[in-house]
C-alpha cells in the first residue's frame, strides 16, 4: 500500500472581501484501505480558477458552495497508485474534481481517463486542452455566435480563458482580436505570441478610452472575464447587434460593498445588443465539437500557452490568491507530485 497520507486544503471560515491565508487551513488525512470500486490516485497536478472565489461565499449560485470544514473541490490531474476497480487499472492518467489534496481515494466513477501525449505537460488538461479552453470556445461559438469578420474583444486576455479565447477567435475567422491586460509585458505577450492585433494595459487609463483607441470602428462580440468598467467599454464600443459573452466577472469577486452598474446599459436598446451570461454546465453537449477542433489546431501547432507553476499542496492557497491578484500569465496550476511521488 502507497501513499496512505493525503495533505488537504480545507475551507476553515468565509472570506469578507479579499481571502487571507486564515481562511484556510492545511490538514492531514490517513487514508484506509481501498473499498470496493475505489481507486488510489497521486494527484500530479491541480487548478485554481477564478471561480472558486464565488464557492467560498454561502452566496445562491450555480453550484454548491464550498462546506466550511471541508477538502475544497476543483479540476486536478494524476495517476493511479492503486485500483480496486476494473475499469480503472494502476498506471492510468486520469482527470476528477476532488482537487486541493495531493492524493485523492475515490469511488471510480468519479475519474476520467485521458490519454497521455508525447511530450505534452499533463497540466494542460486543465488548461486549453481542458475546462479552459472549452470555456473559450463555447463563449464564443454558442453564447456569442462569432462570425467570421467579426472584431473581438476579450478583458483579461493574458489569463488562461483569455489567452485561450483569444486563440480560438482567431482561428475561426476572427477580422480583428483585441485584448486587456494588466501589466505592459502581458500585452506585449498578447501581440506577439498569441496572435492578438491589439492590446492595452488597463491599468494605464480609462478602458473605455483604451478601447475606443485598440477599436476606432468598434467592436461586433466581447468576450467578458472582468465586469466592471470592462463591461462599460464593450458597451460604449459596441457595433448594432454586437454580442457579449459574460464568462466572469473578477473585478467584483472580492467586493464589500455594491458597485453601481454600468451606466450606458441604454446602449442595449439603441444598438440592439445581447449580453448572456453563460456557465459551462449547459453547453458539455459541445465537449466533441471543442475536442476536434483543438486536437487539430493544438496538433498542426497552432496554440501557444503559457503556464504558470507554483510546487507543492501546501502553497496552492499561495497560488490561488496571486491568481486572483493576476500574479499569473496563462494557465495557474499547483504542482503536487513529480512522477507519482508527491512534493514534500
Amino acid at each position: 500500500m502507497t501513499n496512505t497520507v493525503s495533505t488537504h486544503i480545507q475551507l476553515a471560515s468565509r472570506p469578507v472581501g479579499w481571502p487571507t491565508t486564515g481562511d484556510f487551513a492545511t490538514v492531514k488525512v490517513e487514508l484506509g484501505p481501498l473499498g470496493p470500486g475505489q481507486v488510489r490516485v497521486v494527484n500530479e497536478f491541480m487548478s485554481v480558477d477564478p471561480y472558486m472565489r464565488g464557492r467560498m461565499s454561502a452566496a445562491k449560485s450555480y453550484t454548491a458552495p464550498f462546506a466550511v470544514g471541508e477538502t475544497m473541490t476543483g479540476g486536478a490531474i494524476g495517476r493511479v497508485v492503486e485500483s480496486a476497480s476494473d475499469a480503472i487499472p494502476v498506471g492510468a492518467v486520469v482527470l476528477h474534481q476532488f482537487g486541493w489534496r495531493d492524493v485523492v481515494q475515490e469511488d471510480a466513477a468519479g475519474f476520467k481517463i485521458v490519454p497521455e501525449l508525447p511530450g505534452v505537460p499533463l497540466s494542460l488538461y486543465l488548461g486549453v486542452l481542458g475546462m479552459t479552453g472549452f470555456t473559450g470556445y463555447v463563449g464564443l461559438t454558442a453564447i456569442a455566435g462569432m462570425k467570421a469578420g467579426d472584431t473581438v474583444f476579450i478583458s483579461g486576455a493574458a489569463g488562461a480563458v483569455g489567452t485561450a479565447a483569444g486563440q480560438i477567435a482567431r482561428l475561426l475567422g476572427a477580422g480583428r482580436v483585441i485584448g486587456s491586460a494588466g501589466s505592459d509585458e502581458k500585452v506585449a505577450l498578447l501581440t506577439e505570441k498569441y496572435g492578438y492585433d491589439a492590446a492595452f494595459n488597463y491599468k494605464s487609463g480609462p478602458v473605455r478610452e483604451l478601447l475606443a483607441t485598440a477599436a476606432p470602428e468598434g467592436i461586433d462580440v466581447f468576450f467578458d472575464n472582468v465586469g466592471g468598467d470592462h463591461l462599460e467599454a464593450a458597451l460604449a464600443a459596441f457595433n448594432p447587434g454586437g454580442r457579449g459573452a459574460l464568462c466572469g466577472a473578477i473585478s467584483s469577486y472580492n467586493a464589500t460593498e455594491r458597485k453601481a452598474g454600468p451606466d450606458n446599459m441604454g446602449n442595449m436598446i439603441t444598438r440592439g445588443l445581447t449580453l448572456k451570461g453563460f456557465t459551462l454546465g449547459s453547453y458539455l453537449d459541445l465537449a466533441p465539437e471543442f475536442n476536434e477542433h483543438m486536437t487539430k489546431w493544438f496538433t498542426d501547432g497552432d496554440i501557444a500557452f503559457d503556464e504558470t507553476v507554483v510546487d507543492g499542496v501546501e502553497n496552492a492557497v499561495d497560488a490561488f490568491l496571486g491568481m486572483m491578484a493576476g500574479a499569473n500569465t496563462g494557465k495557474m496550476v499547483v504542482r503536487t507530485a513529480v512522477n507519482g511521488v508527491p512534493i514534500a
